[in-house]
Parts: structure tokens; C-alpha cells; sequence
């Protein structure tokens, strides 16, 4: 039973630090993207467009 609890607090331990170096890793690339996305949408909002409806029409 001992040997049960160590294994399931090791396991819990690898994943969690796996978990957290992708969240350290891809963290950057988040913050980045959101950047972009931001300036992105405050273009639209600045430049007129014509076509104020959000629906794309076929």
C-alpha cells in the first residue's frame, strides 16, 4: 500500500513539472499572440470599414 501512494505522488509530481515547462515554455508565445491580436482588432477599430455587420454575407 506504501509503494502505491509513492508511485501515485511520483507520477502527480513528473506530470505536474511536465505541465509546468510547457506553461513556462508557450507562457512567451501567449503573451506575444495576445499582443498581436490586440493591435489587430484596434486596427479594425480605427480604420473605416464599410461593412459594419459581423455575419459574412455569401
Amino acid at each position: 500500500m506504501l509503494w502505491k501512494i509513492i508511485g501515485v505522488v511520483a507520477v502527480a509530481w513528473i506530470a505536474l513539472a511536465i505541465i509546468g515547462a510547457l506553461i513556462k515554455g508557450l507562457f512567451p508565445i501567449l503573451m506575444i499572440s495576445l499582443v498581436v491580436f490586440g493591435l489587430y482588432l484596434l486596427y479594425k477599430a480605427v480604420s473605416g470599414s464599410s461593412d459594419k455587420s459581423p455575419v459574412n454575407k455569401l
